[in-house]
């Protein structure tokens, strides 16, 4: 393992993690209804749903895939009908005055998050890929499996925050109610997208 190996992940995880997808069109989402500190515990949780996926591809999961496609295939289904129903939320999600906190929605916790990645089609073509290209088998696993799970929980902390903090941005233009309406609308219109983008 050279320096090579350590800029080619650290640049994966960071480019995966900072691309589209379901994770930053919420996190973008939140962070313009809620700001940025009510949207922490949603970004940990990523962070958190993530690293216990890639650990859980290292030791084996992914190699069940393998041998019996059809359960990714489930999973991808349940993935796309779960997404699609967080979008609906998202474009139906109240509006009010959001610095006054008359929302009656409040933000994904640290748990649905985490929970949100095993169900999340992006998540596990992140997982696969960087565990199927960055893992060293033989002497250098754990070295290399321990490298990956770091390298997406900082790196992939910083690159969804990037996205909280523009919904933070984004939340001082949404001062009336027909701005916030048209901004869920158009949020949970991107997360629907983010199916075709990942599947397409």
């Amino acid at each position: 393992m050279d320096t090579s190996f350590f800029v080619a992940l650290a640049m994966f995880a960071f480019i995966t993690s900072v691309t589209p997808g379901p994770n930053n069109i919420m996190l973008l989402a939140s962070g313009a209804q809620f700001g940025f500190r009510r949207t922490i515990p949603h970004m940990l949780g990523i962070v958190l749903g993530m690293s216990s996926l890639l650990l859980a591809t290292l030791l084996g999961l992914g190699a069940v895939f393998s041998l019996y496609p059809p359960l990714y295939s489930v999973l991808q289904w349940l993935g796309c009908v779960y997404l699609l129903w967080l979008a609906w939320k998202i474009a139906s999600a109240p509006v009010g005055r959001l610095e006054s906190g008359e929302l009656a929605a409040k933000p994904m916790s640290w748990w649905q998050a985490a929970l949100f990645q095993y169900v999340n089609p992006k998540a596990w073509m992140m997982s696969l890929g960087c565990v199927s290209t960055f893992a060293i088998a033989g002497d250098d696993y754990l070295t290399s499996g321990m490298s990956i799970l770091l390298a997406f929980a900082c790196l992939g902390f910083i690159a969804i925050s990037i996205w909280a903090w523009a919904g933070m941005k984004i939340r001082i233009w949404l001062t009336e109610p027909k701005r916030q309406r048209g901004f869920n609308y158009l949020m949970g219109l991107a997360t629907a997208l983010t199916l075709f983008m990942i599947i397409g």
